[in-house]
This record gives C-alpha cells, structure tokens and sequence, in this order.
C-alpha cells in the first residue's frame, strides 16, 4: 500500500472469512464490505449529490469508456477532474472501460495492442488499450482505477478464456508501468472466465504484480449464481490478505451476502436505479413491482424497516399513483429507495462481521427474503 492508499483490515469472521475493514483514500474513508451506486455519466441516475450524500454512500463508481466519449476527459481535467466537475468530495472509482468495449461485440476487435472498436453514439472509429485507459483515468483523476482487462463471455471455451486471462496480465503489466499518478490507487483485474484454475493462476500472476488492490472480472456475464460462487470459493484461499478485493458488476441483495461470505470487500452494480426506474423495487422480502394493482389502495411505505425518505414520507399507493400518472418523482422515490435498500443492507452485513454474527444474519435474511423473485444473472446487468 502507498502512503496515500491504505486498506485497514480490521476483522475477518473465523468461519466464514468475510472481512470488515477500511479502505483510506485522498477524499476519505470507505469502510468494508461496501456497495458502490454507479454513476455512470459522472451522476447517479435521477440523484444530485447531496441525496447520494444523504443515503450515506460513500464511494461513486463512474464510466471511463461513456465519459471519455462524451464530455471527453480533456473537458473533465479543465473542470479540475471528476470530484470537482461532479460536485461530490468522497471517493470515486472509474473502470478500465474494458466491460463496456466487451459489450460492443459486433463493433469491436481485439488485439494485442489493444481494441480497435466503434462508438456507440455515433460509429466512428475508435482504439483504447492499456496506455490510453491508463492515461484517461488519469485525467479524470479518480481515488481508483481499474486496469484494462478482456472479459471473456458465458459460455467460453477453455482456449479463449486463457487466451483471454493471459493478454489481461499482459495487459495489466503495461497499465503498471504507464500509471504514474501518485493520488491515484491502480487495481489489477482477476479474469479466467469460470475454470477454477485459471481463477487461480490469475490471482497469483496478479499478486506477483504487486497492486493496490484486486478486481474480480468476467463473472455475471449471464453465468447460473452457483458457477459464480464457485469461482469466488476457488479464489478465496489465494488472495492477499492485506489488499481490497472487488466483484465487479454485483448488486442483487442475496449476491452481496453471499460475495461478503467468500471474502469480497466491495461490489457495484446498476441493477438499483435501472429497475427503479421500471418501478421494481428492492425489500427485505424480495422483489416488488410497485405498478402492479395490488398496490393501488396499499397506504403502508415499501418497506417499514427502511429508514429512506421513500418509506418514512410517501405510501405504496403514492408512489403507484406516481408512476401510472407518468411523474419522474416515481423514478426517483424508488431510486432513493434501491439505493438506500443496498447500502444499509452493507451496513448491516459489516455490523454482523464485527459482532460475529454473519452467519445468523444470513440465515435471518434467507428466512423474509423470497427467492423466488430474486433477480437472475441476465436481470442484474
């Protein structure tokens, strides 16, 4: 760890090996295990930062890839960087953009250079490798960049899934030597797709790296929940017990429990203020989708337990009534609602580590939480 990076880890479950902690930044404090609401185009969707603020967040992941495209990092580094341009003090995580290259498969090429691929605004012709990811995030100047990585799909070949992983240490190797910005903590990216050997080559080629921290690639790209547990069960004897570990791409409350009980520091996720938006909503007792009929005379709040300004100020029927009546109050209600939902439910989960109780408390989640309308690899993307 650098002088300006530190990751405290202040207690690990002895029967899970969950861990809490504190990860100290330039712009504060992050205490671990964490979800982190993505602000994709530098904004929680439908949120100013003073609500973010408000719902206690205390880490904003943004997009390298959107935010290079439009307003361009140039524009970004005139405002004085991110924080600034944004208007939020507390830590920011920008990504390598490799997720979203991934995602362009029928626009993209990937070579040893790097990805020669097209806009998805307009289709000009674009290239980003491991020095030019390198070199935008640090002109936006978040706390944490990601390492450029290939992320491989579900279902994947052995061949190409270690094609994959070892041109993402390739990769990462020269994201190393090309990232020269002191304030800013630089994650390697584990790959493999879903060999458990791979997992864990990966791991090691990574540690002998030498990161500040480790991120967790190409798992919930579309694969069954228990492929992915069984990959973070392979991994969680090799890490190193003195670095951050990130699951990229995970935010369905029963995956942040069970991330947390394989070791997992932090995790990030657009699920809460995409589905928001269609009207589902995040509870203690599983999904509810707040258009639905049922709800129309319902004057009870989304979730009694919950202290967000939704539950405390508004009823189901409000917010139904909101929604059918084509208001944007309806979107953000049940934003500040999923939001909420998930870092709470965080809070609650470091709680249970430092009193050693996780296990009880997953056991106690699993008995009001219904499974049934739990959210499936695809859904949570």
């Amino acid at each position: 760890m650098s002088k300006t990076f530190n990751f405290e880890l202040i207690k690990t479950c002895a029967r899970t090996g969950a861990r809490a902690g504190v990860l100290h930044t330039p712009h504060g404090d992050i205490p671990t295990p964490i979800y982190m609401p993505v602000g994709t185009q530098a904004v929680v969707k439908a949120m100013t930062a003073q609500e973010m603020k408000g719902l206690e967040a205390m880490i904003i992941l943004s997009n390298t890839y959107h935010l290079h495209l439009r307003p361009g990092e140039k524009i970004i580094e005139k405002a004085g960087g991110l924080h600034q341009f944004m208007g939020w003090d507390r830590p920011i995580l920008t990504d390598s953009g490799g997720y979203q290259v991934f995602s362009l498969a029928d626009l993209r090429k990937i070579k040893e250079d790097g990805v020669h691929f097209r806009s998805h605004l307009d289709g000009s012709a674009l290239f980003m490798g491991p020095e030019q990811s390198m070199a935008i995030q640090q002109a936006l100047g978040a706390d944490i960049a990601m390492a450029f990585d290939v992320c491989s799909p579900y279902p994947c070949d052995y061949k190409t899934a270690k094609e994959n992983m070892e041109r993402t240490h390739r990769w990462a190797q020269r994201c190393k030597e090309f990232h020269t910005r002191p304030d800013q903590a630089l994650f390697g990216i584990v790959q493999g797709a879903f060999e458990k050997d791979l997992r864990i080559q990966s791991v090691q080629a990574l540690k002998e790296m030498d990161f500040i921290g480790y991120g967790i690639g190409g798992l919930s790209v579309g694969e069954p929940k228990d492929i992915m547990y069984e990959m973070l069960d392979a991994m969680q004897p090799y890490y190193e017990i003195s670095k951050p570990r990130y699951l990229m791409g995970v935010g369905t409350p029963d995956c942040l429990i069970e991330g947390v009980m394989r070791g997992i520091d932090m995790f990030d996720c657009v699920l809460a203020t995409r589905i928001a938006r269609n009207g589902t909503l995040l509870t203690r007792h599983g999904r509810m989708v707040i258009k639905n009929k049922q709800y129309e005379e319902d004057f009870s709040p989304i979730d009694a337990q919950c202290d967000c300004f939704a539950c405390t100020h508004h009823t189901r029927a409000y917010i139904r009534h909101l929604f059918k009546a084509g208001e944007i109050t309806a979107a953000r209600l049940c934003s500040i609602h999923n939001l909420r939902y998930l870092i709470k439910l965080m809070q609650e989960v470091r709680e249970a580590i430092l009193t050693d109780r996780l296990p009880e408390y997953r056991e106690e989640f699993y008995k009001t939480f219904d499974m049934s309308t739990a959210f499936n690899r695809g859904e949570a993307q």
